[in-house]
């Protein structure tokens, strides 16, 4: 059944994760997620998809010229890196109880090891 209420995609993908990269130019590199955009499913990874932009001279960068910046990959092409054993794993999600509240956290499924702090 579809959701009614909050359409917002849950993604295992979070903004400063270390994440492996599983296809495309520069897979087998690992990156840290510098944001993510959830609506349309792709993550800017540090080092990653470096693309070339052409640059008209401004206030800022007088000279102009070609500049390597980098560019989006769709969410399904990184895995989260696994901080114990370095090595990329499955998300999941449980609830833990602390101090009488519960909250959502994330951890990896090859080694239980909680992901969130």
């Amino acid at each position: 059944m579809p959701r009614r209420f909050n359409k917002q995609i849950k993604l295992n993908v979070k903004k400063g994760d270390n994440v492996k990269v599983l296809a495309g130019n520069d897979k087998g590199k690992n990156g840290r997620v510098l944001m993510v955009f959830p609506e349309k499913q792709r993550v800017l990874v540090e080092g990653i998809n470096i693309r070339t932009h052409h640059e008209k001279p401004s206030q800022e960068n007088q000279q102009g010229g070609r500049v390597h910046k980098e560019a989006p990959i769709h969410i399904s092409n990184v895995m989260v890196v696994d901080p114990t054993t370095d090595e990329p794993s499955r998300i999941g999600r449980k609830r833990i109880d602390e101090n009488g509240k519960g909250r959502w956290v994330r951890y990896a499924k090859t080694s239980g090891e909680i992901i969130d702090k």
